[in-house]
C-alpha cells in the first residue's frame, strides 16, 4: 500500500458522539479486548463465527498483516465479530462506537453494512465496508468491493480499442445478470460501441439452447463480441453451448466480468481466449505469497479487501490532520494496493485499475495491463 502523492486536504472531524435518541446498547464484551493504550482505535467488523467465519479469520489474518507492513504505530485494530448477520453487525458496531473507534472497518456483506450505517453516521464515523453493492454506498459509508460496472467499462473499452464494435450480452434472469445487462449497455456506449442484442435465460439453464438458437438466428448475429456474466461450471456449460451453436471464437470474443476469475478456466476449450477485466495479477501474487508465507496457507480471493482497507487507515494515521477524514478518504492520487490502485469517490464507491486478461489453457495472460496511477488511466 503507497501512500497518495499528495498530503490530501484536512478535514478533521469531531470525536465519536452518539445521538441522545440512538442509546448505546452495548453486547457482553468479548473475552480478548485490546486495550487502544492511546492509539487511534479502528474497529474491524468480521465474521469471526458462523458459517462465514473461515472467510472472516483469514480477512483478519490478511488486516494484521497490512498494519504489520505499513507499521502504523499509533493505530491498533479492534476485531468485532458480527457473527456474520445483520443484528451482529449492529452490535458489533454499538460496542465499536462505545469504545471510541475512530474507523469501523467491515462488515463484510450489503446487509450488514446496512445494519451498521445508520449507528457509524449518528456518531460521525466513517466505514470502510467490503461490500459491492452500489446503492449502500454513501454519507460516510465507502464500499470496497469492485464494482461490476467497473469491470464492464474497462473490458467494453478495451475491446472498442482492438475494433470491436458491435457487442452483445447473455445473462442469467438473477440480480446479478440484470445488473450486468444494464450496465454494460451504459459502458458499450461510453466506449463508442453498440448493443446488438441482449438475450436473457433462465439461471437453471433449461432454455438456454433455445436462447442461443434465437440469439444467432435471423440475421441478429451481427456483433463480434460477446458478454457471458457467469462463474464455475453455469459459465462452462454456457459456452460449450454457444460452441455447440458456432458462436465461438474465432467469430465471436467472449467477455467477462471478474466472476471469472478461476484458475481452472481453461480447462472449457470454448472459453479459451476470452477477455475479462481484474486486478492485476502481479500485485495479487505478492500479496499472496506473503500471506502464505506469514500463515501457512493460500488466503481466500477476498482477503485483499481487508489488506487494502486496512492499508487506507495505516497510510491515513501517517497523515498529519487526516483524522480518517472524508476528505482524506477520497485523495484523487488514490492508494496501491493488493488488488492494484484505487480511489475512493465522494458517492462512496471505489474507483480501481483493472488490468484486461486472457484466458490460456494453462491459467490467463495480460493483454491490457491495469495503468499504475490515475493520471495514467486518462482519470
Amino acid at each position: 500500500m503507497k501512500p497518495p502523492v499528495q498530503q490530501p486536504p484536512v478535514a478533521v472531524l469531531t470525536g465519536p458522539v452518539v445521538e441522545p435518541l440512538l442509546p448505546v446498547v452495548a453486547p457482553p464484551k468479548p473475552t480478548n479486548l485490546v486495550d487502544v493504550g492511546g492509539r487511534k482505535d479502528v474497529a474491524l467488523l468480521l465474521p469471526l463465527s458462523g458459517p462465514t467465519a473461515p472467510l472472516g479469520r483469514d480477512m483478519l489474518d490478511a488486516a494484521q498483516l497490512s498494519l504489520i507492513e505499513l507499521g502504523a504505530d499509533d493505530m491498533v485494530l479492534t476485531p468485532k465479530d458480527t457473527k456474520g448477520t445483520a443484528d451482529g453487525a449492529a452490535a458489533a458496531a454499538r460496542l465499536a462506537i462505545a469504545e471510541g473507534a475512530r474507523l469501523i472497518v467491515g462488515p463484510l456483506t450489503a446487509t450488514e453494512a446496512e445494519a451498521v450505517k445508520p449507528i457509524a453516521q449518528a456518531a460521525h464515523v466513517n466505514v470502510l465496508a467490503f461490500s459491492s453493492i452500489a446503492s449502500i454506498a454513501g454519507d460516510g459509508l465507502f464500499v470496497m468491493g469492485i464494482l461490476p460496472r467497473e469491470e464492464l467499462n474497462r473490458i467494453a473499452g478495451y475491446a472498442h480499442s482492438t475494433g470491436i464494435d458491435h457487442f452483445a450480452a447473455l445473462v442469467p434472469n438473477n440480480t446479478y445478470g440484470q445488473l450486468a445487462a444494464e450496465q454494460f449497455g451504459q459502458a458499450v456506449a461510453a466506449a463508442g460501441g453498440t448493443l446488438d442484442d441482449t438475450e436473457v435465460y433462465e439461471p437453471g439453464g433449461s432454455d438456454l439452447k433455445s436462447v442461443i438458437r434465437h440469439m444467432a438466428a435471423n440475421g441478429k448475429f451481427t456483433f463480434t463480441a460477446l458478454l457471458v456474466p457467469e462463474s464455475g461450471a453455469k459459465l462452462k456449460n454456457t459456452v460449450a453451448q454457444l460452441q455447440l451453436a458456432d458462436v465461438n471464437q474465432q467469430k465471436v470474443r467472449l467477455l467477462g466480468t471478474g466472476i471469472w476469475d478461476s484458475p481452472d478456466l481453461g480447462s472449457e476449450p470454448s472459453l479459451i481466449g476470452g477477455w475479462y477485466a481484474a486486478p492485476p495479477p502481479d500485485a495479487r501474487a505478492g500479496f499472496q505469497d506473503r500471506f502464505r508465507q506469514a500463515y501457512g496457507h493460500a488466503p481466500q480471493r477476498l482477503a485483499t479487501l481487508a489488506y487494502d482497507a486496512v492499508g487506507v487507515a495505516a497510510v491515513l494515521d501517517r497523515t498529519p490532520g487526516s483524522e480518517f477524514s472524508v476528505a482524506a478518504l477520497t485523495n484523487p492520487n488514490g492508494f496501491a494496493g493488493a488488488d492494484g490502485i484505487f480511489r475512493l469517490r465522494d458517492d462512496g464507491t471505489a474507483e480501481r485499475g483493472l488490468a484486461v486478461l486472457q484466458v490460456e489453457h494453462s491459467g490467463t495472460s495480460v493483454v491490457s495491463p491495469a495503468p499504475e496511477s490515475f493520471g495514467e488511466a486518462g482519470q
